[in-house]
This record gives C-alpha cells, sequence and structure tokens, in this order.
C-alpha cells in the first residue's frame, strides 16, 4: 500500500468515477484503475463496484477510504493550521458523522462562520466510534454525531436536534404506502449511504434491529446517490424526513408506514471539557441548538452553498 495508490482511490471515492479521479491526478484511467487493483489484491476486497447512479461501496471499502483520507490530510491539515496561524486567523476543525455532514453541516457553518471575520472552520467526516480520540488528541475540536454509548469525563456532550429517520421507495414499489412487518423490510435492497458502515449512529442501529443481511445492503458514496437508486424503484432508502418532504408531496417517493419504518434520533456536539477546550467549539456547541441554527441545518443559510456528497471530504468555510 502506497501513497500514491491511496490518494488515488480516495480521488475515486471522492468524486464518484475513475474517470474524473484520473482527470484531477493528471494521469491515466488506466493508471488509477492499476492503483486500485492493487489495492484490492492487497486487503482482499472488492471494495466498490459500478451501478447507474454511481459507485457502491463494500463497508471496507469505506473504512479504507476513511483511513486513507486521514493520512493524506495530515500534510493539508498541518499546512492550514500553520496558514492560519501566521494571517492572524483562528481554525476550527468539525469532526463529523457523513449524514450530518451531508445534509445539516453546510447550513450550520456557513451561517456560524459569518458571526467572527477571523474564523476558519474545516469539516472532515469521521467514523462517529472516533470522535473520543479525535477530541482527546486534538485532532478535532468538536465532533457532531450520534451520542456516543459511554461518555468520556473530558469531553462535554450536549444534545443538538432532534430529527426523524424514514423509510422510503419508488411510487411503484410493493411496499409504497404499505405498514411493513420487519420480515418485509427485511427481504428488501438496502440502498443505502456512508453512514451504515459506521459503528454507531440510527442508521447503522436500525439494520441492526432489523437484521438485514450484509448481501441485502448496497451502500453508496452518499446518501443522494443512494436516494437516486430509490427514485429509480431499485430498493429502499432510510432517510431524512425534512430532506425528502418535497420528493413525498410530489409523488417521487412514497413512505413506508408502520411503527418499524420510522426512527427518532438526536445529533450530539462533544468538545472538551476544562480550560484546554477551544472557545470557538463550546461558542459552535451551545449556538447549533438555537431555532436559528436549525433552521439553517434543515434549509440552508439562505445563500448559494454546494451540498456535501463525498462520504470523505474536507471543506474550509471562510
Amino acid at each position: 500500500m502506497t501513497p500514491t495508490q491511496l490518494r488515488a482511490y480516495v480521488a475515486v471515492v471522492r468524486l464518484g468515477s475513475v474517470k474524473e479521479a484520473a482527470g484531477e491526478l493528471r494521469v491515466s484511467e488506466s493508471a488509477v484503475s492499476l492503483h486500485v487493483a492493487q489495492l484490492r489484491k492487497e486487503f482482499g476486497d472488492k471494495l466498490f463496484r459500478k451501478t447507474a447512479a454511481g459507485l457502491a461501496f463494500t463497508p471496507g471499502g469505506l473504512r479504507l477510504a476513511s483511513r486513507a483520507a486521514e493520512m493524506l490530510g495530515l500534510q493539508d491539515r498541518t499546512m492550514l493550521e500553520v496558514s492560519a496561524a501566521s494571517r492572524g486567523r483562528r481554525l476550527l476543525r468539525v469532526a463529523a458523522s457523513s449524514m450530518f455532514a451531508e445534509f445539516a453541516a453546510p447550513g450550520l457553518i456557513e451561517l456560524f462562520a459569518k458571526r467572527a471575520a477571523d474564523l476558519d472552520v474545516e469539516l472532515s467526516v469521521r467514523n462517529p466510534s472516533s470522535f473520543d480520540s479525535l477530541l482527546v488528541t486534538r485532532a478535532a475540536d468538536i465532533s457532531i454525531g450520534p451520542q456516543p454509548p459511554v461518555l468520556d469525563k473530558a469531553i462535554c456532550c450536549r444534545p443538538m436536534m432532534n430529527y426523524r429517520l424514514v423509510l422510503v421507495v419508488g411510487p411503484d414499489h410493493p411496499l409504497a404506502g404499505v405498514s411493513a412487518s420487519p420480515g418485509q423490510l427485511r427481504d428488501q435492497t438496502w440502498l443505502l449511504g456512508p453512514s451504515a458502515a459506521a459503528d454507531l449512529g440510527a442508521v447503522p442501529a436500525l439494520l441492526r434491529r432489523l437484521a438485514v443481511p450484509e448481501e441485502r445492503q448496497q451502500i453508496f458514496q452518499s446518501h443522494a446517490a443512494a436516494l437516486g437508486e430509490v427514485k429509480r424503484g431499485r430498493g429502499i432508502s432510510p432517510v431524512l424526513s425534512f430532506t425528502v418532504a418535497p420528493d413525498v408531496r410530489e409523488g417521487q417517493l412514497q413512505q413506508v408506514a408502520g411503527p418499524h419504518a420510522t426512527v427518532e434520533a438526536v445529533w450530539h456536539s462533544q468538545v472538551l471539557a476544562g480550560p484546554g477546550a477551544s472557545s470557538a467549539a463550546a461558542e459552535l456547541a451551545r449556538f447549533s441548538s438555537t431555532p436559528r441554527a436549525i433552521q439553517a441545518m434543515m434549509r440552508g443559510a439562505g445563500v448559494s452553498i454546494g451540498h456535501f456528497r463525498p462520504s470523505v471530504h474536507v471543506t474550509l468555510w471562510s
């Protein structure tokens, strides 16, 4: 496993295409494919496969992408921190779960970053099980995602935003509008975003509760890509209710009924407790539970901002 192989693989994950990855890296498509093939051979894992909506990743493929992004991002992160310090600016590093990062983080961070002219905010997608170690080792200043099962005494955890997961299918799917039993749900093809590969969170908890077989799970590079496949009638997907409300109203999606098709959950923020904590992180933790912040997470900050698509990515707001 070499840095060149990892860089090629991360580009494929982030862009969702071998061709686009080759263009960004300024190498041939065959070179990128060779690097990916070498990684597949070394790990004994297919890593991903092509679908009409993009690339569907195996759990091992997503874990490799996360690790590779951490390793390759260390140099970039160091450069950002040194550059920010030399310009008299502060850098706030936010680690977030994939579903929060894709749908809620852009609006929240855009709104929060406007409050301080000297603040740069860096967002990275991480496995929620690593939040504690990221904070304790000061690799991140604040984490946002599911509540950890065990709270570290050195970390302050507070509820941030309640949300609802619903199961949706295409309008012609057999379960459209049906009150489905656990057995019926278990037998479906599940089209999933990268949150399904995490250890913690509402989506993996739902999959475990319903005992969905791994062979029934297809994981895509983003939740939006998985939802695109659902609209084509190819399976079922757990989604944030506020993100699909327009599609449900317009009939492009149908919600599955029944008590097993809805999950209530809460996103939590975590920061270090005590004098060593980042003041900007503590301020974001307080701000994120305000009505204005919640509205921004659900509807955007009221400015033109691209949605966070890749499963592994770092974005900087100034």
